[in-house]
């Protein structure tokens, strides 16, 4: 079953329960912002989220090549500017792949098909595992020069929430955070989670002193 979101396209990946603050200056969001606040009360202020394919330009004019799967946002709050800009809070709800683009209206529209969750084999097993190797890839982040880390909140104990968790916390390019939000499971997405978080703090400490700019610029595709 597919239903219709407008459509958001940004330059980095949202994941499910992840908070995605927004700043709305460009005309036809300005009109999405606008449509959504005009829902009825209790209504899903509701829109899609699909990340942008790094230097990629494809189609009529400008438009820009999309992933197919990406996020729900829900909005959560909405501050209005006097020169109508908006700032708007958002959360990362449910993922989805885009069956259909159309970009006729004053922004685009899309026929998405909601994903389902699937846990997958040892999914609740390799959880406290993930958790040890994202806290050494914590530690090890927070010893490179330039990079400033926050104190590590309590980390969820549902796989699948943490799986998503740490897939937005880690430093890495939109190919590869847009890979794990398309992974079919969550015990896959752990897996592949823990291949990159024993790689990254391998990378980190062998690089103590190298600043964080040009450790991002290494690892960029």
């Amino acid at each position: 079953m597919t239903t219709e979101l407008p459509l958001f396209p940004l330059g980095s990946v949202l994941f499910p329960g992840v908070v995605l603050p927004l700043h709305i200056f460009e005309h036809r969001y300005r009109q999405l912002v606008r449509d959504l606040s005009a829902l009825p009360e209790g209504a899903p202020r509701r829109f899609g989220v699909l990340a942008i394919k790094d230097g990629h330009e494809v189609g009529r004019g400008n438009v820009m090549a999309l992933y197919d799967v990406g996020c729900t946002a829900e909005i959560d709050s909405i501050v209005e500017y006097e020169d109508g800009r908006f700032d708007i809070t958002t959360t990362g709800v449910h993922r989805f792949r885009l069956e259909a683009f159309d970009d006729d209206g004053p922004y685009a529209r899309g026929e998405v098909e909601l994903l389902d969750e699937v846990a997958g084999p040892e999914a609740e097993m390799l959880g406290p595992g993930l958790t040890a190797l994202f806290r050494k890839y914590q530690a090890a982040l927070s010893e490179l020069r330039g990079v400033q880390v926050g104190s590590i909140p309590e980390l969820p104990e549902d796989p699948t929430v943490l799986s998503y968790l740490i897939g937005a916390a880690t430093v890495l390019d939109t190919y590869e955070k847009q890979r794990l939000l398309t992974t079919e499971t969550t015990a896959e997405r752990l897996r592949s989670e823990a291949k990159i978080l024993r790689r990254e703090t391998g990378i980190l400490k062998n690089l103590p002193s190298l600043p964080a700019v040009d450790l991002l610029r290494r690892r960029s595709r």
